[in-house]
């Protein structure tokens, strides 16, 4: 019986190691907060990830004990006033693709904890923006 030719092999396992290291997409940001999402019932998964803006909302972790213990907005990789949200959400509106603007949603991750003050004055500033699409993000309630 033959043997089998496996000297194409190696160009075989680079060409698909190669394909993965192209499509795969790191994440972007890094997360400074603590939280802990609410959990519930009837969710549904982000079908166009790429029409989502993050925001989060929670304690900073230990390793970012300088901004306090107070719960803080989180905006990309840096922590902002609520003010600075309806700036945040143009701006990221801009840098989207047409067919993105168009379906665009804000994703809320919120701690269940953080006082609905500081939430209300984030949605106010993201009608504001005019992001009325809003997601609030939670785990799945375990039955």
């Amino acid at each position: 019986m033959p043997e089998l030719n496996t000297s194409s092999l190696p160009d075989l396992i680079f060409s698909i190691l190669f394909f993965f290291m192209i499509v795969t997409s790191m994440r972007e940001e890094e997360v400074k907060i603590e939280y802990k999402l609410p959990q519930g019932t009837n969710l549904s998964k982000i079908e166009r990830k790429t029409a989502v803006v993050n925001i989060y909302v929670g304690s900073p972790s230990k390793q970012y004990a300088q901004y306090g213990t107070g719960s803080r907005i989180q905006l990309n990789d840096r922590f902002a006033e609520v003010k600075e949200v309806r700036s945040f959400v143009e701006n990221e509106r801009n840098s989207m693709r047409q067919a993105d603007q168009a379906v665009m949603k804000v994703a809320l991750k919120s701690d269940q904890n953080v006082q609905m003050g500081i939430l209300t004055d984030l949605k106010m500033e993201l009608r504001h923006a005019r992001a009325l699409s809003l997601m609030y993000s939670a785990d799945e309630r375990n039955k």
